[in-house]
């Protein structure tokens, strides 16, 4: 039987509520490989889409040292600094740039993390492809590039093999704030958006429809569009 995603759209919505949602998912999808759950209703997998106003992450292993502007200085650009628990270094969410958070069983799929970081690279990679833009890896370094200038960052948190944290792919992002950070540590290393690799804004909608879409076909699973929040998130009162 194809195992079925369930999609969310959040729009845009703080960073530290959506990090505290995929807590909260991650672990009703534990307690229920331990049979845990108290209704025993089966929850599918998830994603969540959503926009962040102006934040810059730094991962568990990442270096502070790499925001280049003092904590103090953050107010004057309308952005904040968080630590937390995913892999990777710092990176930047803002306006413009479409963020995935799966909340994957990966016993389900495959218990691989390697292989799951590739899987969403293709994901991004086949949806670059849609728009014109020929995007790649790039051997060592995690994330999505297009030549040396990397278009999508990935970091993720795995705990019993339930994944959390994931994607950021830059559409129609403010390129200007990632001047103020060294992006996922890579000193050698720019970013760039799918709207200045084809010239012109791009549709944000058809831009997760279409991710949507590759997410079916490389994960072989069913993605769905629920109507409302599942009963186990609902205390989230920006849902």
């Amino acid at each position: 039987m194809m195992n079925s995603i369930d999609v969310y759209d959040l729009g845009s919505a703080p960073y530290r509520a959506v990090w505290d949602l995929q807590k909260r998912a991650q672990q009703s999808l534990i307690k229920q490989k331990r049979g845990e759950n108290s209704d025993h209703k089966v929850l599918n997998d998830i994603l969540f889409f959503v926009e962040h106003p102006h934040v810059y992450t730094l991962g568990k292993s990442g270096d502070s040292t790499h925001l280049l502007k003092g904590l103090s200085e953050l107010s004057s650009i309308n952005a904040e600094y968080i630590e937390i628990d995913r892999g990777g270094d710092i990176t930047y969410h803002g306006p413009g740039q479409i963020v995935g958070y799966p909340i994957l069983d990966l016993d389900r799929h495959f218990t691989d993390i390697h292989k799951y970081l590739r899987f969403l690279e293709e994901v991004m990679i086949r949806t670059c492809a849609d728009f014109g833009v020929s995007a790649g890896r790039i051997k060592g370094l995690t994330g999505v590039w297009v030549g040396q200038e990397k278009i999508c960052a990935m970091g993720i948190h795995c705990s019993r093999w339930v994944t959390m944290h994931g994607f950021a792919l830059n559409v129609n992002t403010d390129l200007s704030y990632f001047q103020h950070i060294i992006p996922c540590g890579i000193k050698d290393r720019e970013v760039t958006s799918l709207s200045k690799c084809v010239g012109h804004p791009v549709d944000e909608t058809e831009v997760k429809d279409i991710i949507i879409k590759h997410f079916a076909d490389v994960f072989n699973v069913k993605m769905n569009k629920p109507d409302s929040v599942p009963d186990t998130y609902s205390q989230f009162s920006y849902l």
